[in-house]
């Protein structure tokens, strides 16, 4: 979601356009490990004048990151769908497209959901079909001849009938529903996914409740459930809302003859990231790796009421887990140990701004900035390229530690 705070802090004055590379450059390289991920879209990309709650409308410019961090498809069936009107629902669509991200849950018309939904994504020689459900367009009418997916039991059993002609290796459906602000699921949220499991569906995942809720992996038949996954990036700031988690599910194909091949679940766990607000004026957002960020060894942490912020998540996010969840812990991910930084000579500070700071002084007494970690060279290059307009006369090198 894009909040009007998180709206403003994308805007960089220097370079007069929005940048969205700083807040997602922690969480990019862990996106980029799996071979497919995928997203909810709670904004409409209906171009200027951008908005926040209660109506959104994000800077094009958000794509532009999401891609580059490595989000494969992404879900638009939400209850801010349709926020503005036939126009944003179209505009959203056609932004996507011109964007190459692979979509669902809302439709021109009928014509480009019956040729295009439900959603096949294949990868790594796994068929995985993709359908998406929202419980409501907040009292906003759905123009003809656009759609918006419902959630509807008479439609989802048809869309899971022809999921099942595809013969596909896993089918997913994504659902917006719930209730707000609750941590744990209601009797809604699971006589659907029951209703959903009964016909086929391997995998529910659900958003909007804002904070997270259990998931469960139901090994004797093979079926996972997280009912939600909280904001993975947002302006709510209250306990339980400051961030999220990503599920990681691992599928296997088990060959039993040369002709009967099995496609199973063969893991699953989850990673927590928080959201942090700099308490500085520009209130700027990053979206952190907890199990990278709770010791913060480098103090990318300004202040101490955001360090006690990410800890509390933390703590809240493993309790509910650790009492509800079945069959799903936290995954430690670990990265490739090669890690590129950005030095500066002649700068105090960069305000945090693309990433970890360390100052140091060399050996001529000239005090440099370190940034990074950079998942790739090129990254670093970005961003090189980006603060030689701000400091064309500073002298820049990128290391690998």
């Amino acid at each position: 979601m894009q909040h009007g705070s998180s709206i403003t802090a994308a805007y960089d004055p220097t370079l007069k356009k929005y940048n969205y590379d700083p807040c997602f450059q922690f969480i990019k390289p862990y996106i980029q490990s799996a071979d497919l991920s995928i997203a909810n879209l709670e904004v409409t990309l209906a171009g200027k004048p951008y908005s926040g709650y209660p109506q959104f409308s994000a800077p094009d410019e958000l794509l532009v990151t999401l891609k580059d961090a490595g989000l494969d498809v992404l879900v638009t069936a939400n209850n801010h769908c349709v926020d503005k009107g036939k126009k944003g629902l179209e505009r959203t669509i056609a932004m996507l497209d011109s964007f190459n991200i692979p979509h669902t849950g809302t439709f021109v018309d009928e014509t480009n959901r019956l040729n295009d939904y439900p959603l096949l994504v294949e990868k790594n020689g796994f068929k995985i079909a993709l359908l998406n459900y929202t419980f409501s367009t907040n009292g906003l009418p759905v123009t003809k001849p656009n759609i918006v997916n419902r959630i509807d039991t008479a439609a989802i059993h048809k869309d899971l009938i022809k999921a099942k002609t595809y013969h596909a290796d896993a089918i997913i459906v994504f659902t917006h529903w719930g209730i707000e602000y609750q941590s744990l699921p209601s009797p809604e949220q699971k006589r659907i996914t029951e209703f959903c499991f009964n016909l086929g569906a391997d995998l529910v995942i659900g958003a909007h409740p804002h904070v997270i809720q259990p998931m469960e992996w139901r090994k004797d038949s093979d079926k996972l459930v997280a009912y939600s996954l909280g904001n993975f990036v947002s302006g709510q700031r209250k306990r339980y809302t400051d961030g999220g988690a990503m599920l990681s599910v691992e599928l296997q194909k088990i060959s039993y003859t040369p002709d009967s091949t099995v496609t199973d679940i063969h893991d699953a766990g989850y990673m927590l990231q928080w959201i942090y607000k700099t308490a500085d004026s520009n209130k700027d957002y990053y979206i952190l790796p907890v199990q990278d960020f709770e010791k913060d060894t480098l103090g990318f942490i300004k202040d101490n009421t955001s360090r006690l912020s990410l800890k509390t998540f933390g703590k809240d996010s493993r309790t509910l887990f650790t009492t509800y969840n079945k069959n799903i812990g936290e995954r430690k991910v670990i990265l490739s140990s090669t890690q590129y930084f950005v030095v500066i000579a002649g700068v105090d500070s960069l305000d945090g701004k693309y990433g970890k700071e360390e100052v140091t002084t060399d050996s001529d007494g000239v005090k440099q900035v370190l940034i990074g970690p950079f998942a790739t060279k090129d990254d670093a290059a970005e961003v090189v390229t980006t603060l030689k307009l701000i400091y064309p006369d500073k002298v820049f090198q990128i290391i690998i530690r």
